[in-house]
């Protein structure tokens, strides 16, 4: 109906996000590209993960009524922070506004979306569980600025979801029309172009010097 194919997870369950797209499936170098920015701190591989993630940007704009569209990386508490030393999902989105073909449409807003509160590990949980434990983790700021505003949530990795319908739910609230979740690559495989990630290297997607 969009030019988006929601993917069999989406379909089943009702998230408080609109819809969710991904570049690739979260295996092979995909992932080694992840884990090298993640938790070896390699910032070429950002650059690498932004051009993926442009793609799926370009993609979307078109569905996205909003002349202005704001991009929220999920935001890491700031204990997190300063032991990364960096936001992950900030960095790629920074990268992928660099390239994208819609560019110009998409603003990069890292100072709308706080993590207030640093939760467990949320491995082992059950989907119940995994809601409560990150009840009041998320805040707004200006929030008169999202009044009635398309938004697109940007991350590295979507997993099981509840993050991204927590954070869409707490950006409903203050005031945003729809949450679009885009990430770079998800578990789960998307019923999509995006589906399939071969030959990154042969893409010129290199994170060599």
């Amino acid at each position: 109906e969009d030019g988006l194919c929601r993917c069999p997870t989406c379909r089943r369950v009702d998230h408080t996000y609109y819809r969710a797209a991904a570049y690739g499936s979260y295996e092979g170098e995909l992932r080694e590209l992840i884990h090298l920015l993640k938790y070896s701190a390699v910032r070429p591989a950002a650059t690498v993960l932004g051009r993926a993630l442009a793609e799926v940007l370009s993609s979307l704009a078109p569905s996205v009524e909003s002349a202005v569209i704001p991009v929220i990386p999920v935001p890491l508490h700031k204990s997190k922070r300063r032991q990364r030393g960096f936001n992950q999902a900030e960095l790629i989105a920074c990268e992928a506004l660099k390239v994208c073909s819609a560019g110009g449409r998409f603003r990069l807003r890292q100072d709308m979306l706080l993590r207030v509160r640093d939760t467990h590990s949320q491995i082992g949980l059950t989907s119940h569980q995994r809601r409560e434990n990150l009840r009041g983790e998320f805040a707004v700021e200006r929030a008169d600025e999202l009044n009635g505003q398309e938004v697109v949530l940007v991350d590295d990795v979507y997993t099981t979801g509840t993050t991204a319908s927590e954070c869409a739910r707490v950006l409903r609230r203050a005031g945003a029309s729809r949450v679009w979740v885009v990430t770079v690559a998800r578990t789960l495989k998307m019923a999509s172009k995006y589906e399939e990630v071969e030959g990154l290297h042969e893409q010129g997607l290199d994170v060599s010097g």
